[in-house]
Order: structure tokens, then sequence, then C-alpha cells
């Protein structure tokens, strides 16, 4: 079992950063890949970043690009988003997840879900 706690989230002005982190525990931890997704409101939940196992490939949606970044401590059993120029359309709710490398951009063959944390961006 692998429990997964988001923390970081909160209230940023537009073009300001961010860093959420993403706690887990279990021992399993560096054996799986590990995603960030977010979900706004009236949208469904879509795929922002991914990380494989190790931490030597990372995987970003289109519009992440460049803005995020995604990375891991697999000592600390914890993944971080990193995300700058913010803007008012990445008000979310953030979700890390754990899961396969090759299917997480597809939200398939997802294994663990946090619990989420809220990222309002004002503008």
């Amino acid at each position: 079992q692998v429990q997964l706690v988001e923390s970081g989230g909160g209230l940023v002005q537009a073009g300001g950063s961010l860093r959420l982190s993403c706690a887990a525990s279990g021992r399993t931890f560096s054996t799986y890949a590990m995603g960030w997704f977010r979900q706004a409101p009236g949208k469904e939940r879509e795929f922002v970043a991914s990380i494989n196992s190790s931490g030597g490939r990372t995987y970003y949606a289109d519009s992440m690009k460049g803005r995020f970044t995604i990375s891991r401590d697999n000592a600390k059993n914890t993944v971080y988003l990193q995300m700058n120029s913010l803007k008012p359309e990445d008000t979310a709710i953030y979700y890390c997840a754990a899961g396969t490398w090759t299917t997480m951009i597809f939200q398939a063959r997802i294994d663990y879900w946090g619990q989420g944390t809220q990222v309002p961006v004002s503008s």
C-alpha cells in the first residue's frame, strides 16, 4: 500500500510560482512512476506531468512545458511539481498519483491517488 499526501497549494497571483509536494508512505515508492494531474472547476481531470521511477525521464502536457517541472527524491519518498508563470487558467485541484510510466498520460493503470491540493490563481 502507498498513501500519497499533497501539500503546498494555496492562493497565488498570476505570474507567481508555487511548489507542490507529494509525500508517499510505504517502501515501494521508488518502484512507481509518479504523475501530477489537475481538475479545474467544471472540467474533467487532466494530465499535467509524469516522471519515471528513477527520475530519469519526464513528460509534460503541452500547455505546461517550459512552466512546470516535475522532480522526485526517492530517498525522501517525495515527488514535486514546480509551477512558474502561473495563469488564472491553472486554477485547479492538483492531484499526485502513482502508477505505470507508459500509461500514466492516459490516466490508466493508476494504482494510487492523493487527496488533492487546491491552487487558486488570481488575476
